[in-house]
Parts: structure tokens; sequence; C-alpha cells
């Protein structure tokens, strides 16, 4: 255990390297599966596909026992409900650090199907994430904003008929859909700057929540919702958990029913299936703004230790 024996950049470096190292090998080992992508045979790109998939499931693996040889992992997972690898879900979580994805992949390894996010456009350009995702059947949307839909109704329902495009392929196989519903990471100047009425939440964004239920509602088994909680760092998370300082951080995970009454609606056209929408979702959220500040009450401050090797 590293984190007992060297100071905490020192652990953050070799943690920083493993996990680059591990990330290379796996990646290498996707290219054939990449190119096989790219064939115009269908039947080939489903099984290139999946290839890919059970090459990143080896990689989030990988980590899995990298991190816990590196230091003591004793994070308090609370689950709520029992998920099954062979069903499909949606899952929403509070954004707090890019070390959530790794975190969250980690949470679900072994208990649900890979998990795909909804990706930018624009991250499609960037080298080997893009490729990969690619790759993977990651959707990458080009959202309208309101502003632009008001400006040109033509645009009105295409954001819906994006989604149902782009999740079209999961109906073959199960898929675990992810959503950050904050749409970027939280911080204080943020959440003060957006007026948000949550502690330790942005507001969230239920529009494109709407639309995934909308195309894929009746793929869920349920929704999955986490919340995690760090430990309290004056670093950057990710530099935080990389050092191992987030040996105990909390994550709590309920597994909802889907709301059968907002599965279908017009959330653009319709103001009040929209108001009932943001009303279940804005429940949802208060109800998580109180437990974040439960869990970040109860989490331990930095041992003398962690702070001697900081």
């Amino acid at each position: 255990m590293f984190s007992i024996l060297l100071p905490g950049y020192l652990v953050g470096i070799i943690k920083f390297t493993m996990m680059l190292a591990v990330l290379l090998f796996w990646f290498a080992a996707m290219l054939p599966g990449v190119l096989l992508k790219l064939l115009p045979v269908a039947a080939v790109r489903r099984a290139a596909s999946r290839y890919c998939v059970w090459i990143a499931a080896q990689w989030v693996g990988s980590n899995h026992l990298l991190y816990r040889f590196i230091h003591p992992m004793q994070w308090d997972i609370d689950v709520r409900g029992r998920m099954e690898p062979g069903k499909s879900y949606l899952l929403i979580s509070n954004h707090q650090s890019w070390a959530d994805i790794l975190v969250l992949f980690d949470l679900l390894h072994g208990r649900t199907p890979f998990a795909r996010f909804f990706m930018k456009q624009q991250l499609l350009l960037v080298p080997i994430i893009g490729l990969v995702c690619w790759a993977m059947d990651f959707p990458f949307m080009k959202r309208h904003s309101r502003e632009a839909v008001a400006a040109n109704p033509a645009l009105r329902g295409q954001d819906l008929a994006t989604t149902r495009r782009a999740c079209e392929i999961y109906r073959r196989e199960p898929v675990t859909v992810v959503n950050f519903l904050e749409g970027t990471r939280f911080t204080e100047a943020k959440r003060v700057a957006s007026g948000s009425p949550y502690k330790h939440l942005l507001k969230p964004k239920a529009a494109g929540l709407s639309f995934t239920l909308n195309a894929m509602g009746e793929q869920f088994a349920g929704i999955i919702d986490v919340t995690i909680a760090y430990q309290p760092s004056g670093k950057g998370l990710v530099w935080s958990w990389l050092c191992g300082e987030q040996d105990q951080l909390a994550m709590h995970v309920d597994l909802l029913p889907l709301p059968a009454e907002l599965l279908h609606g017009d959330y653009d056209g319709d103001a009040e299936f929209r108001t009932r929408f943001q009303a279940w979702v804005n429940g949802l959220w208060q109800r998580k703004d109180a437990r974040l500040e439960r869990m970040l009450g109860d989490r331990p401050a930095l041992s003398p230790t962690q702070a001697a090797h900081s």
C-alpha cells in the first residue's frame, strides 16, 4: 500500500503513471476492434462494438484492482436495491469532478451493463477519447438550446429525434446510460452565479433526461440515483483522489422506479408536461441535496497521516 509508505504527491504520480500504462495497454488491445468498426458491414461493426466494450470492461476491472493495490479502499457505499448486469438502467448523479467518471465505472463494475455517457459532439474530435467512445457507440449529441428553437421553430423535436437515433443501437443489448443532470461540474462559484437554490448542487437540466426517458424509457429496468460525497481537501478532487486522500469517500445508490406518467410527453411543446417533469426532477434534487448535507457532515477530515503525507 503505497499511500501508507510514501508522501501523497508520490502516490499521485505513481497512480497516474500506472493508470496511464493500463489505459495504453487496453487501448492497444482495442485497436483491432476500432479498425473493424470502420468496415461497411453491419454485422462486423456490431461485433467490433461488442469487442470494444468488452475490452473497456477489462480496463475498468484492471483499474478496480489497481486502486486497491495502491492504497486501502474504505469507500462507504450504501446501495438500496438490486441491480442486474443483464438489464438496462438510466443513471443520474451529482457531478463534482472528472474523477466522478472513474468512480462510477468502479461502482458499476460487475453490477450493471457497461456505462455510456451522452457526450458533446465536439468531443468526437479529441484524440483517442473520441475514437474509443465512437467505437463503443457512445451517443454524441448536438443539442439545440431553447433560444435556438425559439428562433428557428423547425428545430423543435430534433433533440428528441437525435436522442432516439443515438439510442437505437442499445435496443439490441443492455446498457447503463449515464446523465449528469447539472450539465457541468459543481463549483461554489457556479452555484452562486446560477442562482441555484441548492447548497451542494447546481440546478438540474431536466430536458435531456426527459428526451432520454421518451426515447428509451421502456428499455430501462429502473433509475439508478447516485450521490457522491468526497472527503474535504484543499487540492483539486482529481489530484486528491490520485494521492489517496479519497479512500473514505461515500456513495449512496438508490434504485428508483421509472415514472410511468412521465415517460412520454412533449417537453418543449407542452408547458403542463414540462412543469410536472421539472417538479419531479426538482424533488429528486431536493432529496439529493439533503442527503449530501448529511453525507458531507459525516465525512471525516483528512487523518494526520494523510495530511502529513500530502
